[in-house]
């Protein structure tokens, strides 16, 4: 009893200090839960990014470089978070997140847009560029322009043209040279029109896979071969179920930068600006970067043992590409002449 007088005796000393003396609780509060680190977070956009492809490949540079730009020209207002190797979504169902706003921007291959807008698949005819230069005629002029502005009305934003490279084919059985070695060979393949024609038109068997469950298709045999960038096939290991590489260059890989749209129409002016910015120097710089990141992998490749690496001759060239003419008759139909009057143009102009 004794104890308990004492120990109750300390408790009302201590309040009847407390009421005296008197409590800060705002200064309290404050010293508690203010940081100064977290000042402006409430005016702070995060841009959540996905592609599928490696960070040590040219769409992946691309995108870090973008986010820095973009970081830097908005004062660290502006953050875009990238997740690449499709650990949030990959080429099956980044379509469907960029429409719902699981994310904001998405960069899929032109063949994954022309599976929703079918005009895009007229940059993934083969043969179309004969060289890095063409590419860039088609995708920043008449062409470029034509596909961007096709998605005003659309829910989604395209902001630009994204730089890879020219596909190559790989196989397990036996090397391609001719359209003749493609016959019942089973293919993974992209979606697109263009690129299911062109592979009928080699008497070949596809199968549409997404592009991280390739790896694993090839190694329990599913399908024969792919066609991809040489940065692609080194930085997913294709060479490790695969023991021959076609040097084709039959078609040009690349992709096409989307936002959400109602993201988009949700921003200031300013930031719009800054956004265009960013995506405007950083498409530059990969447009720079791309040919000398897919040659440091075409040098990874040459070193690997493994692989046996044919380059087709201007005679086998030729035999493709008379082989996959009807692939341009079928597109025609859906494009429009007017494209592809242009693409026979820079074709033309850049044969050379």
């Amino acid at each position: 009893m004794r104890n308990f007088v004492i120990i109750l005796s300390f408790i009302v000393a201590g309040i009847i200090s407390a009421v005296m003396i008197g409590f800060d609780m705002e200064g309290i509060a404050s010293d508690t839960y203010y940081d100064d680190e977290q000042e402006g977070l409430q005016e702070q956009i995060i841009i959540r990014f996905s592609h599928v492809a490696a960070e040590n490949t040219p769409k992946g540079r691309t995108a870090t470089k973008f986010a820095a730009l973009l970081e830097d020209k908005t004062n660290g207002k502006v953050k875009v978070h990238i997740f690449p190797n499709a650990i949030l979504y990959n080429d099956a169902n980044e379509w469907k997140a960029v429409q719902n706003g699981s994310v904001e921007m998405i960069a899929p291959a032109t063949a994954k847009i022309s599976e929703h807008y079918p005009i895009w698949q007229i940059l993934d005819l083969p043969f179309a560029f004969p060289n890095y230069r063409a590419v860039e005629a088609a995708y920043e002029g008449k062409i470029g322009k034509a596909l961007l502005e096709g998605l005003e009305h659309t829910n989604v934003k395209g902001l630009d043209l994204w730089y890879n490279g020219f596909k190559q084919i790989t196989t397990q059985e036996s090397v391609i040279r001719t359209p003749d070695d493609f016959s019942r060979l089973h293919f993974r393949t992209m979606p697109g029109a263009v690129i299911q024609e062109q592979f009928n038109q080699l008497n070949a068997s596809t199968s549409i896979l997404p592009f991280n469950k390739t790896y694993q298709n090839l190694k329990v045999d599913f399908v024969d071969g792919q066609e991809n960038t040489l940065s692609n096939i080194n930085t997913k290991k294709f060479y490790e179920h695969q023991q021959y590489l076609t040097i084709s260059n039959h078609g040009y890989l690349g992709y096409g930068v989307l936002m959400n749209r109602d993201f988009w129409n949700g921003l200031s002016s300013q930031v719009q600006e800054s956004i265009n910015e960013a995506m405007h120097e950083a498409t530059a710089w990969g447009r720079r970067h791309a040919i000398e990141i897919n040659d440091q992998h075409a040098r990874a490749i040459r070193s690997n043992q493994s692989l046996e690496i044919y380059t087709l001759s201007a005679e086998e060239r030729a035999q493709w590409r008379k082989a996959l003419r009807p692939v341009y008759n079928e597109a025609e139909q859906t494009v429009g002449s007017d494209l592809m009057e242009e693409i026979e143009t820079i074709k033309e102009n850049y044969a050379h």
